[in-house]
């Protein structure tokens, strides 16, 4: 089996970015991986996340030869990317790392907020972006692993106001902090971007990488040729405790996927 593009992430959160390249080139065949197993990767150590992720990766390679794998993720991308192409330099990766760049361009408070997870916040790679892109802006950094585990979970099935609820706690940190932007550091939140933005308000922009990552893993990959539609697939690597299909089952009708259940990782150490 050979597809054109494999996305990686630990649960649900980077299918928006499935979704966006599925627009911008109907014709891609797309497998979605989430590593639900080891979800969330972004309370893990950056041995683990390194050790998860080329676990996943390793599946990938072998069940798919992907054109590409998106890592849909930015504490994998963040804490694994450099990882990941040394242990597999056969395979193109292409990653996902906050809009530090895209944030700086609009800021005119030059504050700048990063929400993402614990690890990718622990993570010095944010001081590299923000030395690089934003040097006079002050980087004010959340990792809010509460939001991303409701996005995985709960945020489908609940109503708009619980949703408002659960993304308030960020949103008013960083306006207490004086930012003007809100840089979505993992993907999870795309799921509830309209909400983020509902709640920030106009005073606060909110920005994220979708269309520049996407666009890069189309230049990457080159001219995908014509051929017969087929839905995207979901692949999992199983299912436990408050983690049940009928969660993805809900995900696959409302992004138009194929879930295709539980693929066991199979990894040569």
């Amino acid at each position: 089996m050979s597809v054109d593009f494999v996305f990686l992430d630990s649960g649900t959160g980077g299918i928006p970015y499935l979704a966006h390249l599925m627009e911008l080139c109907p014709q891609a065949e797309c497998v979605y991986f989430a590593d639900n197993r080891n979800f969330p990767y972004g309370t893990k150590s950056r041995p683990e996340i390194c050790g998860c992720a080329s676990e996943a990766a390793d599946t990938i390679i072998r069940n798919f030869n992907p054109s590409v794998i998106v890592v849909a993720c930015n504490t994998i991308s963040v804490n694994a990317l450099d990882v990941l192409r040394q242990r597999f330099p056969s395979a193109k990766f292409v990653g996902t790392v906050p809009a530090v760049k895209l944030a700086a361009s609009v800021s005119k408070k030059r504050c700048i907020g990063l929400l993402a997870t614990d690890a990718t916040v622990r993570n010095s790679y944010n001081e590299t972006l923000r030395s690089e892109f934003a040097p006079d802006c002050r980087l004010v950094l959340r990792g809010d692993g509460a939001l991303v585990s409701f996005i995985e979970h709960e945020a489908f099935l609940a109503d708009r106001e619980t949703c408002l609820k659960a993304a308030a706690p960020a949103v008013e940190f960083f306006r207490k902090e004086g930012c003007d932007v809100i840089v979505l550091g993992c993907t999870h939140f795309l799921n509830l971007s309209d909400v983020i933005r509902e709640a920030a308000g106009d005073d606060i922009s909110v920005v994220d990488s979708c269309d520049g990552v996407v666009r890069r893993a189309l230049s990457v990959c080159g001219p995908v040729p014509e051929k017969n539609l087929v839905p995207p697939a979901l692949y999992v690597t199983g299912f436990t405790e408050g983690n049940d299909r009928t969660e993805y089952d809900m995900v696959c009708r409302k992004f138009g996927l194929s879930f295709m259940g539980s693929l066991q990782r199979n990894f040569r150490r």
